[in-house]
């Protein structure tokens, strides 16, 4: 199979999925190396096909038409309920990020989409030495949600406000740790 033909199979098998495929799965799929499905997704970014690279492969970038970022806060006990709470209604949580004093701006995409997402996620954080982001910034930390309507995303702000899990927004301003170390 020819790049171009072999690059509109792997968005077909990408787009058609609802969750990602790895590149090892891909090259054994299309009968070529890993490398290839690498090179290949390249060329795919940079013709502007959305493209997410994720811990358990690739995946198209959610088509929702609208997205939000929501401002949370909460135990690490009730991180499942909370993604839980965000896929139920029809979010999907694309990222993870927390606006840290010293580092600045700290973001990791999660494309969670449905509930054995979130106990893949949970599952890998639990099994390794890692923590959860939020815990850099006291349990503070934003996540963009996309939706397929508005509606969706004002569902998805009110349970999450019903919960106790909404903090309060507040104007960031980024400090020079190096000009201001107080």
């Amino acid at each position: 199979m020819k790049g171009d033909a072999r690059r509109k199979e792997i968005f077909r098998l990408l787009q058609g999925s609802d969750r990602p495929i790895s590149g090892s799965a891909l090259a054994k799929r299309l009968s070529v190396s890993r490398q290839v499905i690498v090179q290949d997704i390249a060329l795919m970014r940079k013709g502007g096909t959305p493209i997410l690279s994720t811990t358990k492969g690739y995946a198209i970038q959610s088509s929702g038409a609208y997205s939000r970022v929501y401002k949370v806060r909460h135990s690490d006990e009730q991180t499942e309920e909370e993604l839980n709470t965000i896929v139920d209604l029809g979010g999907r949580v694309e990222d993870v990020f927390v606006y840290h004093r010293v580092y600045g701006i700290l973001r990791a995409d999660l494309n969670i989409r449905s509930r054995h997402d979130v106990h893949l996620y949970l599952e890998r954080i639990s099994n390794g030495s890692s923590k959860l982001l939020k815990n850099t910034t006291s349990g503070y930390h934003y996540h963009t949600v996309s939706a397929d309507s508005k509606e969706i995303l004002d569902m998805i702000l009110e349970a999450l406000d019903e919960k106790g899990f909404l903090a309060k927004l507040q104007d960031y301003e980024p400090v020079d740790f190096w000009a201001n170390p107080n």
